[in-house]
């Protein structure tokens, strides 16, 4: 670890802060019976962006429904809830204490994330930075969005930290040369184990110094 850098904790948003992977689930799991014909579909584009999700399945004369997927999506997160991850707020304030640069990193878009400033009016206040899908060309599992959060905190892989439960997030992570710590909130600890460097159910389990010995 390179002591003149700063450490930077990169969270994704869905299943790492907020307890909301489940949800989705429920709803795309919907789209893909109700357009696509298919069951589990929701397990397929865990990580994309909404337009990556449209452009990539919902092809061909299925593009006549996106108007709807979308509308309909919007309706869904506004009556979501919203709740963290257990002891969530916590670390994120111990890693404040202590000095270290903090972002959520999401696909998700501003849409989304006025729904979770309206549930959480003081969500912003906790992070550094929020990058959201519409700052990055390649999502996950491309590196792009957590070299971003690297390059805007002005540090290195060695000293990135990134949480994540998806394996598209968890590739990403990798990918970006962080230490990778996985949630076993959307997969399972067994299904995510060759994925992160240190896997943990949520964040009762973690700390600021333990975090240190992972790098």
């Amino acid at each position: 670890m390179d002591s003149t850098k700063p450490i930077a904790a990169l969270f994704d948003l869905d299943g790492v802060v907020l307890d909301t992977e489940s949800q989705y689930t429920l709803f795309w799991d919907e789209q893909g019976r109700k357009y696509l014909g298919i069951e589990n579909f929701c397990a397929s584009i865990k990580g994309q962006t909404l337009a990556q999700i449209l452009g990539n399945s919902f092809t061909g004369d299925n593009q006549k429904h996106h108007a709807q997927i979308v509308a309909d999506l919007n309706r869904f997160e506004s009556e979501m809830e919203y709740q963290y991850i257990a002891d969530a707020q916590r670390f994120i304030h111990e890693l404040r204490e202590n000095g270290a640069k903090i972002a959520v990193v999401t696909s998700s878009n501003e849409e989304k994330m006025a729904q979770v400033y309206k549930a959480h009016p003081h969500f912003k206040s906790q992070f550094d930075a929020i990058l959201t899908g519409d700052m990055f060309k390649r999502s996950k599992p491309h590196p792009d969005c957590f070299l971003l959060g690297m390059e805007l905190f002005g540090t290195t892989p060695e000293n990135s930290f990134v949480f994540e439960d998806s394996f598209h997030g968890l590739a990403a992570g990798k990918a970006s040369g962080a230490t990778v710590i996985g949630l076993a909130t959307t997969n399972s600890r067994e299904a995510i184990a060759d994925k992160a460097h240190y896997v943990m159910d949520d964040f009762r389990e973690m700390s600021y110094e333990k975090l240190l010995q992972l790098s």
